[in-house]
């Protein structure tokens, strides 16, 4: 298991020096994208990263109150773990995400404050893990990105738990000093398996049913939700962040596809609110998109009304599946989404399949 930092005990008595645990201090965070509406005002919209940002130092500040207040160091975990570490969370999780969340070993061990504002947590894998932390400043730690996707595993429902995963790993690798070298897919390996290195935990069991449609290379919860979507509606297993072979901006930037089937020149984007609202942004979706469909590439253009019912979610996958079928692909369209456990039992078969064609070979 990989653990980010090092405190010697939790949360009521925190005591490891100002050089223990990581900073996971973002970069300064650029200036809003703006541009002039047809009426002549300004629209802003904030990217993902900008968001997150915002929400961390706001988080930062009420912990380190907190903490201060309290008179000693506080472990963070729950949903206020993925504030402080810039990850997204996930619109279904039924805590109180307004509320700053505690953690500790044992109920021996909890810190009891007399904030409303504050809930405590018990997390016991922390007895066997209690160097399992990010060090956010002098007066807060946050527990790592791991163990937080584990202690919310039974407030999400299934998908939103695949969701989280994605996002982990793709807060984690923006951020050098949490992914300590180690690469996307590597990372994506290492939280498959980190359920099964836990004792018992509420929640266990949906960890090790979802962790093989854990993705990396997302750059946001609604590309996972796409992503899923499509999987529901039978379609096969596509590579995210596709680079390319021989396709370049003006700049010499490789151009990339957000999900792609390069076998079949299919791909589907996602277009946030900033690919509409950023005029430079708009400008490089469509050189791409025109350079690619001159190539011979089938590209769809996902938004937020592509997930806002079963009904659009069906359309678009009705036509991304009709374009792999005209270049030869097969496989059981369905029509109706399928529950996402389905969908994990799926890629737990594939896996298996795959294994034993390995092991024949070795053979």
């Amino acid at each position: 298991m990989t653990t980010y930092g090092a405190i010697t005990s939790t949360n009521d008595d925190v005591s490891a020096s100002d050089s223990f645990g990581i900073d996971a201090e973002w970069d300064d965070v650029p200036p809003a994208n703006t541009f002039r509406s047809p009426t002549g005002t300004n629209v802003a919209q904030p990217t993902l990263h900008e968001s997150l940002a915002d929400r961390r130092r706001d988080t930062v500040q009420r912990c380190t109150d907190a903490a201060k207040s309290a008179g000693k160091r506080l472990l963070f975990g729950m949903t206020t773990s993925l504030a402080l570490q810039s990850v997204p969370i996930p619109d279904d999780c039924d805590l109180d995400t307004a509320q700053l969340h505690t953690v500790s070993s044992s109920d021996a061990r909890r810190t009891r404050l007399s904030d409303p504002s504050i809930t405590a947590h018990i997390w016991q894998p922390l007895t066997q893990h209690p160097d399992a932390n990010v060090r956010i400043n002098q007066h807060v730690y946050a527990l790592d990105l791991f163990h937080t996707w584990a202690q919310l595993a039974h407030h999400l429902t299934m998908e939103s738990l695949i969701v989280l995963g994605d996002a982990i790993i793709t807060a984690i690798i923006r951020q050098p000093k949490l992914a300590q070298g180690r690469d996307a897919e590597t990372i994506r390996r290492e939280l498959m398996g980190f359920a099964d290195t836990l004792p018992r935990f509420r929640g266990k069991r949906n960890c090790q049913t979802t962790s093989l449609l854990i993705r990396a290379g997302v750059d946001s919860p609604t590309e996972t939700r796409e992503r899923l979507s499509l999987l529901k509606h039978g379609l096969p297993e596509m590579v995210l962040n596709h680079v390319v072979s021989g396709a370049a901006f003006r700049s010499g930037a490789a151009m990339t596809l957000d999900m792609a089937w390069p076998e079949y020149r299919v791909a589907v984007e996602y277009d946030g609110d900033h690919h509409r609202t950023n005029k430079a942004q708009w400008r490089r979706d469509q050189e791409k998109r025109d350079r690619l469909r001159s190539r011979d590439w089938i590209i769809f253009t996902a938004t937020g009304a592509t997930l806002a019912d079963a009904g659009a979610r069906a359309e678009l996958a009705f036509h991304v599946a009709r374009a792999l079928m005209t270049r030869g692909a097969e496989f059981p369209f369905r029509v109706l989404e399928a529950p996402i456990e389905s969908v994990a039992r799926e890629a737990r078969k594939r896996a298996k399949k795959s294994e034993a064609a390995v092991s024949d070979l070795a053979v």
